[in-house]
């Protein structure tokens, strides 16, 4: 035994030394999990897993499943391109799901182990967003309708033929939010419906002009039904002009249909709620402030009864990003943003101290327990792995990771943890940067620095994972990434986000030259003079302003960036943003926007950028990246534009994102590695 110690420690190096360095390649293997859901009888944990199928150019979704106490995951999908989120039966006997097996998204069924598929809903407006009733009898989904149709699926199919059949395909708007993220407002509006679990006639139970769910990005629920099965609580957005409000309010209807009730009057966004599972409370979580989409995310609660609200989290300055209820409807967990990480705490409902359930450095979602109480699950991802489930106990321990699907790819690639450093900023805040370093690395060597920019700005950097922007593909490529959280960003406090607004170019950018001082003064191994700068979206608004005041960087790249925040104004969909973010509109505030708009610096503009957009992109238009690189190439500053005809401001397509990694690591290497 000694020897063969002896043997395998002579040869660690050499196994070390033959992982593979994490590239693009080794980016789309991995397997993406998502939406882990326990069954009611505590024996099985479905998810969903996305592959990468890059020579097709597309991403298939399948469902799989896990035994909650341990073993090996198996798919139980097969059919069609995409098939998610899987909702338990209340027995446990079925799985409610989404597929488009059938050639179009429409709500299917099938029994525990997968078998016994059949087909729920055959709606010409399609169907997603499933959801079991409590009682086990009912179902509800959500489809983008005519509201003058509603559940009339005749009426439905005659419009959607007679749009498909003319020739004509002009659009007409008498009012704003006419276009939203990628997509041109139709006629269409989404509603939430019902129907039979085993099928039958669909049931509008928010007919009219307006979105339910409203849209969003977070990936929440924004309805639920209550246990006993009678009432439905949605979220809606019913102010006059949606383009410039976030003022979304939630409402109650009976689940057979009648009468709506709005229960909520605060002046921001009220959303994500949730029943408790005895029926007496409703959580949610709300923002206070009208048209500040980046206001504090407090944790709300009525109690049904007496019709009593009360703000659980007002005394923790953080984010109440998710959220669910404890079995016994004592407790309700949370998931908080700080500091790069983010955390699951508990606080009772009659409030008091708040605790951790789990934490560690990562960032823990999803999290859902076990109807005994003894069971927690929940995804975690970090910076060197992916969403893998994991089990925690309410009896205490280590959780154990109940899926390990990319543990072949992981062990098989060289990824560098992540390190962390503050810098004091000139007006004496600090700021928190996470550092990424090449595999092989060695001390004594000098390497290229890329600094990346979050976008929002009302974003962060840390102890995650994603599929874009990844640091361990840019540091594969030989390059020292360092990650920054400067003024504006999530987790240090709602006064230092606030600090970003009406002053884009301002602090944020000194607490981005202090980072950058540091980097060189204190970090032997980085290359001052091959330091490198991108972002995307205020990330690429953040690279256009340092492109105008400094000349420190030997190349940027900006991705979806603001350039020109007039026309800008003019042309994004979500009007609401930038009037708060400014201030007011640009004929109430042109000052403001006069002084933060990189477009009026352009004759300082010298450094090589790369520019890229997707021409899908309404959140900022991709004529804000025309112009950026018209400017360019008339101040002859060396630049290149890389435009994505399919893509929006995100690059989602495999062969896209290939070539979006490709371009963005060969631009700096030949400014930095020549």
């Amino acid at each position: 035994m000694f020897r063969r110690l002896l043997l395998f420690s002579a040869f660690a190096p050499l196994l070390l030394a033959q992982k593979q360095p994490f590239d693009i390649n080794a980016l789309l293997e991995l397997k993406r999990i998502s939406d882990p859901q326990i069954s009611p009888d505590g024996q099985w944990v479905s998810f969903t897993v996305q592959n990468v199928d890059l020579p097709s150019n597309k991403k298939p979704q399948q469902i799989w499943m896990v035994p909650l106490a341990g073993g090996t995951p198996k798919q139980i999908t097969h059919q069609g391109e995409s098939n998610e989120r899987a909702r338990w039966s209340p027995d446990s006997k079925h799985i409610a799901y989404v597929s488009d097996r059938s050639g179009s998204s429409q709500v299917w069924l099938m029994d525990a182990d997968g078998s016994n598929t059949r087909q729920v809903t055959n709606f010409s407006a399609e169907a997603d967003g499933v959801l079991f009733s409590p009682e086990g009898k009912n179902l509800l989904f959500t489809s983008s309708v005519y509201p003058e149709c509603g559940a009339d699926d005749a009426c439905n199919r005659k419009n959607l033929d007679a749009e498909k059949a003319s020739p004509v395909k002009a659009r007409i708007y008498t009012e704003l939010l006419y276009r939203h993220w990628t997509t041109w407002q139709s006629k269409r509006r989404s509603h939430l419906f019902s129907v039979p679990m085993e099928g039958g006639s669909p049931k509008d139970l928010t007919p009219g002009a307006r979105d339910v769910p409203p849209f969003s990005l977070d990936g929440i629920d924004d309805y639920d039904v209550s246990p006993d099965g009678t009432e439905v609580c949605y979220a809606m957005n019913t102010d006059a002009v949606p383009a410039s409000s976030t003022n979304s309010d939630l409402y109650v209807v009976p689940l057979n249909g009648g009468q709506t009730r709005k229960i909520t009057a605060t002046p921001g966004a009220d959303v994500s709620p949730r029943y408790s599972p005895d029926g007496k409370y409703l959580a949610w979580r709300a923002q206070f402030r009208a048209g500040y989409e980046s206001d504090r995310w407090r944790l709300m609660l009525l109690e049904r009864a007496s019709g009593k609200v009360t703000n659980l989290t007002e005394s923790l300055d953080r984010w109440v990003t998710n959220f669910t209820w404890s079995p016994d409807s004592t407790s309700l967990f949370f998931t908080t943003t700080d500091r790069g990480r983010q955390a699951i705490q508990l606080i009772p409902v009659t409030g008091g101290a708040i605790r951790v359930a789990a934490s560690g450095d990562g960032v823990l979602d999803d999290m859902q327990l076990s109807r005994d109480g003894k069971s927690m699950v929940y995804v975690q991802q970090t910076g060197v792995s992916p969403n893998e489930i994991y089990r925690a106990f309410s009896s205490g321990g280590v959780p154990v990771a109940l899926t390990h699907l990319n543990d072949g790819v992981l062990n098989s690639h060289q990824l560098t943890p992540l390190e962390e450093f503050w810098v004091d900023t000139p007006d004496g805040s600090r700021v928190q940067s996470f550092v990424v370093k090449p595999p092989g690395f060695r001390p004594e060597e000098k390497y290229p620095v890329i600094l990346l920019i979050h976008g929002g700005p009302e974003g962060f950097w840390g102890h995650s994972w994603t599929y874009r922007w990844n640091a361990q593909v840019f540091a594969s490529a030989g390059y020292v990434v360092v990650e920054s959280n400067p003024r504006g960003s999530t987790g240090y406090g709602q006064k230092f986000i606030d600090e970003i607004n009406s002053d884009w170019g301002g602090r944020a950018f000194d607490d981005l030259m202090a980072v950058t001082d540091h980097i060189v003064t204190e970090m032997p191994y980085a290359d001052g003079s091959r330091l490198t700068a991108a972002g995307g979206s205020y990330g690429g608004y953040m690279t256009d302003w340092i492109e105008g005041h400094t000349q420190r960087f030997k190349a940027l790249i900006s991705h979806s960036g603001v350039y020109d925040l007039v026309s800008e104004f003019g042309a994004t969909e979500e009007l609401w943003f930038p009037a708060w973010e400014m201030g007011g509109t640009p004929w109430d505030k042109p000052e403001a926007y006069a002084q933060w708009s990189p477009s009026n610096f352009v004759k300082d503009f010298h450094t090589p950028m790369l520019v890229i957009h997707g021409e899908q992109d309404f959140r900022v238009p991709y004529t804000q990246s025309l112009q950026l690189f018209t400017a360019l190439q008339l101040q002859k500053v060396p630049s290149k534009l890389l435009v994505f005809p399919d893509e929006g401001h995100w690059v989602l397509k495999p062969q896209n994102s290939a070539l979006w990694y490709k371009t963005f690591v060969e631009w700096l290497d030949s400014w930095v590695k020549k």
